[in-house]
């Protein structure tokens, strides 16, 4: 519909936004939004703005999968879920990430033809967690990284296994998970016979059921075994299991495939069969883990035991329930945590009163993740056939408990030992060994091991050479896991969100998938440093998942923090005291729920005040000691299924009046208030339905305007929202514009320029300097990878950004507050620069054998035009000390400069000043001495002094 430019863009939306969820983005539509970025980058205004790895590194990211080369294992790549691909060739000393330069850094596997050098990468990660970020298909590299082709399977999302035929390189298996959220037809098994140019479906399951991994014997590319798995993942549920997971097996090199889990194989069939991982020691050995969700069978009952267990209380009448002595009541009540107020007593008068009921003592504990923990499943068992495949048998008679516990789906992997036939390894929470084909199993997990194991490398040629990967991100060890070292140096973290406080320097906080919180000082160095003091100059404050990070203003010290579904502490980091503070529902209410990411925030008028969303949204006006709900469900009420699902997700309050707040759900949901909860408002009718809030910010500029962002990540829908409303939300305005198709995250105001926007999607950083109605990329020293926070330093003029696979990022952005991009009359305008202290360590060294330390500054000025233009360094009265060719962009450029003067410069200065003394220094260059001194371009000048 072309529309008359004399429409108002701003406009109520509910004739044509108020539809039904939108179909999963197409691939081709993903294809467009590629190529529409890399264009977008190459012209933007903001491309040259330089962002800094900050780390932190020591605690990793997620490793999907490690390939080594045979002949020189000292060499080998590592793919991390969300990181990338980075090489080493010193044995894990140092990594070099080598996909940097592609459209992603989402990492399913990857497999390489060593003889060639080429890379095969399969995008999207194998697993399914909550941040299993979808792909673009196969990339392929020639050159070790710096260029990549993408080679097709553009809509397959995830890749489960790579494999290249040892003889001929051209010839390549791959195994297609498929989408993670939604059907799709391109899962199953593709081959290609010419590199990539073309590629057949060799296996079809259905269009829920993907290849999640294939294996090859090792002398014979021709017989290969595959495992499919039926698996749906949506915001509220997973399933990971069905009749179409199941093993095949091909003896032509994977043109044909024949289903070998059959009944009568002796390998488990139905509705229950999981996530399969196969490993082959020959054509006739093979190995297969196994992710059973059968449930186990009922224990035969013993007699009683004599405390009292929430069982009893479902089916527990009252009169039974008044009958019940005190102390049995306490000891229930005390030991399942419920709150102080809830004594035998009090709760027998509850249900004498009829305001309680026995079975409410068992639903308190019950929350809304009860289904995924309390049904007993098998969980892991190993199957082996010795006969290729034609039967197979449980290796072991008990079950394999703690290994798994309630995730099978995120494991799966298992690999057998090439030189020792009864020698196998399987991956879970733990790592275990079994050295009698897997009848017994042992745990090689160790002090300096982090749980959650995704890969390993068997090393085919020397026993006991491992290398492992998991979600702390890589170990190595020699004597068969008995003790490993750490390789952890790459910027790999996955943060879900990060924060600052205004300490000197500042410190910028993060929480993590699977690592925890952290907090270090924005300026610490990222390098081996501190292996000689001891002291990581980040600090661990929490462990499991880490999430949201509050900080009070006028204590840097207490911190609000924890990790999933609402686990959270106050934490006094001087003295080290911590308390919990999780609300708790009233006995007899229906739990809270609470989301993977519960949202946290200190008020910004009284730091005593701290919101948590739940369902509905709480309260404490003391720190957190005690909460009370000020609203009713803010959701949609969720839906029955084994995740938490109709819960907050963001919070936001305004600057200007207290009370007036905005809450966002994961159902689509965004309500406000103007009372402090007195009385809540749906905002939201005419907004995209059921994607979750990502994002809602009230502004600090504008009382009326406040910030939506929309994600239908878990629809498979990769559209961008964002949204604008000037007028507390009664209408919206899309502020989406040039942005390309991805999933969008996080939205910020800039801390003192209001038209200046920054957002951060699924791939990649974006700024605004008109309010959304464009958008430019940044790119300069960042990847495309997922952006999930975003927060700015307003004293340092610094902008954070934390992303979910390549830890921090930071940029001044003082020059992008400084510039009104729109109205630059000149063709350069320079932003002021500080003056700067002479020293005499400029151009020396404590030794001959370390390098000269040489200053730097950075120049930075906006530019109307594109072109090469000459950098002019001048004395006071105007003479020429230095000069340097700068390729100048349209937009914002940032040029180093060494305070470094020439011979002529020296003289001439000398000729202006007789009384300056050059001492000659270790480098033998000489530097501006104490004074004022001009910077010119064209004509346009700035100042510069030297004190």
């Amino acid at each position: 519909m072309i529309k008359s430019k004399f429409l108002s863009f701003t406009f109520i939306l509910s004739s044509f936004l108020c539809f039904a969820q939108q179909p999963a983005t197409s691939a081709e539509t993903i294809k467009d939004a590629l190529i529409k970025k890399q264009k977008m980058k190459a012209t933007s205004l903001v491309k040259n703005v330089p962002f800094k790895n900050i780390g932190p590194t020591v605690m990793s990211g997620r490793v999907v999968d490690v390939d080594v080369n045979p002949d020189e294992p000292s060499e080998f790549y590592v793919g991390y879920a969300s990181g990338g691909v980075w090489h080493t060739t010193n044995n894990g000393t140092t990594f070099t990430p080598i996909l940097d330069s592609s459209d992603t850094q989402n990492v399913g596997d990857i497999a390489v033809d060593w003889k060639n050098r080429t890379i095969w990468v399969g995008t999207g990660e194998n697993n399914s967690s909550r941040s299993s970020y979808a792909g673009i298909g196969i990339l392929k590299s020639n050159d070790n990284g710096k260029t990549w082709e993408n080679v097709g399977l553009e809509d397959s999302h995830h890749i489960g296994r790579i494999l290249i035929n040892p003889k001929n390189p051209d010839e390549v298996i791959v195994g297609v998970t498929g989408h993670l959220y939604s059907p799709n037809e391109e899962r199953g098994i593709y081959k290609t016979k010419d590199g990539g140019e073309t590629w057949t479906k060799t296996l079809f399951v259905d269009n829920m059921s993907g290849i999640i991994d294939v294996q090859h014997a090792p002398n014979n590319f021709k017989i290969m075994f595959a495992t499919s798995w039926t698996r749906d993942r949506k915001a509220w549920n997973f399933t990971g299991n069905g009749n179409n997971s199941a093993i095949y097996k091909s003896t032509d090199a994977g043109d044909t495939w024949t289903k070998v889990s059959t009944k009568k194989s002796g390998f488990p069939t139905g509705e229950g069969v999981g996530r399969i991982g196969i490993a082959m020691y020959d054509e006739n050995t093979i190995y297969a883990i196994h992710d059973s969700q059968f449930h186990r069978k009922a224990k035969s009952k013993k007699s009683k035991a004599s405390g009292l267990t929430k069982e009893d209380f479902k089916t527990m009448s009252v009169e039974s329930f008044m009958k019940l002595e005190d102390k049995k009541l306490n000891a229930y009540l005390k030991t399942n945590g419920f709150q102080e107020k809830y004594r035998a007593s009090n709760v027998k008068q509850l249900v004498s009163s009829g305001t309680v009921k026995p079975i409410d003592l068992a639903n308190y504990l019950e929350d809304a993740n009860a289904l995924l923990f309390d049904t007993p499943v098998i969980g892991a068992e190993v199957y082996k056939s010795s006969d290729g495949g034609k039967s197979w048998k449980k290796t072991h008679d008990d079950y394999i408990d703690g290994l798994y516990y309630s995730y099978g789906y995120y494991f799966g992997e298992i690999r057998v030992d090439p030189q020792d036939k009864n020698g196998i390894y399987i991956m879970g929470v733990p790592i275990l060994k079994s050295k009698d084909a897997g009848t017994t199993f042992t745990s090689i997990s160790a002090e300096n091991v982090h749980a959650d194991h995704q890969a390993l490398w068997v090393n085919p040629k020397k026993q006991g050479h491992l290398i492992n990967g998991n979600d702390g991100g890589l170990n190595m060890s020699y004597d068969d896991g008995e003790s490993w070292i750490k390789l952890n140096s790459a910027s790999v973290g996955q943060f879900y969100a990060i924060n600052v406080d205004n300490e000197k320097p500042y410190n910028v906080y993060g929480g993590l998938q699977d690592n925890g919180v952290w907090v270090g000082a924005n300026n610490s160095k990222e390098d081996k440093s501190w292996h000689q003091s001891g002291q990581y100059p980040w600090k661990s404050i929490m462990g499991g998942d880490g999430m949201q990070i509050q900080i009070d203003s006028r204590d840097a010290n207490i911190v609000y923090t924890g990790y999933q579904f609402g686990n959270y502490y106050r934490i006094n980091r001087e003295t080290g005291e911590r308390k919990y503070i999780q609300p708790k529902h009233t006995l007899g209410e229906t739990p809270y729920r609470f989301n993977w990411q519960t949202p946290i925030l200190l008020s910004p008028h009284n730091q005593d005040i701290l919101y948590l969303g739940g369902n509905k949204l709480m309260r404490s006006m003391n720190k957190g000691d005690d909460f009370e709900a000020i609203s009713n469900d803010l959701t949609n009420g969720g839906k029955k299924g084994n995740v938490a699902y109709g819960t907050l997700t963001t919070i936001s309050e305004s600057p200007f009046q207290f009370g007036l707040i905005y809450t966002g759900s994961d159902d689509g949901v965004v309500s406000v208030t103007k009372n402090a909860g007195g009385s809540w408002t749906t905002i939201s009718n005419t907004l995209p339905k059921d994607l979750w809030v990502s994002r809602v910010v009230a502004s600090q500029h504008k009382k009326e305007r406040v910030y939506v962002t929309l994600n239908g990540y878990r629809w498979d829908d990769f559209k961008v929202y964002v949204y604008v409303s000037d007028n507390y939300g009664q209408t919206w305005k899309d502020i989406s514009s040039n942005i390309p198709s991805s999933p969008v995250n996080v939205i910020r105001e800039d801390s003192s320029k209001e038209n200046l926007l920054y957002l951060g999607t699924d791939n990649g950083a974006y700024v605004s300097f008109n309010k959304g109605e464009t958008w430019e990329a940044f790119s300069k020293g960042i990847p495309n990878v997922a952006v999930h926070d975003m927060v700015i330093q307003p004293e340092a003029k610094d902008l954070l950004v934390g992303t979910h696979g390549r830890s921090i990022y930071k940029a001044n952005i003082e020059a992008l507050q400084t510039i009104n991009t729109a109205d630059s009359s000149k063709d350069i305008t320079f932003i002021d620069l500080e003056s700067v202290k002479h020293s005499r360590r400029w151009g020396s060294s404590w030794s001959s054998w370390f390098d000269a330390y040489e200053p730097e500054i950075t120049i930075k000025f906006y530019s109307n035009v594109s072109g090469v233009k000459t950098l002019r360094i001048l004395s006071e009265k105007g003479t020429e000390l230095y000069n340097t060719s700068v390729n100048v962009v349209k937009g914002f450029n940032y040029v180093g400069y060494n305070l470094e003067i020439n011979g002529k410069g020296k003289k001439a200065l000398i000729k202006e000043d007789s009384t300056l003394n050059f001492k000659e220094t270790a480098n033998k260059k000489d530097y501006l001495p104490k004074g004022d001194y001009k910077i010119e371009i064209d004509n346009i000048v700035t100042s510069l002094e030297i004190k």
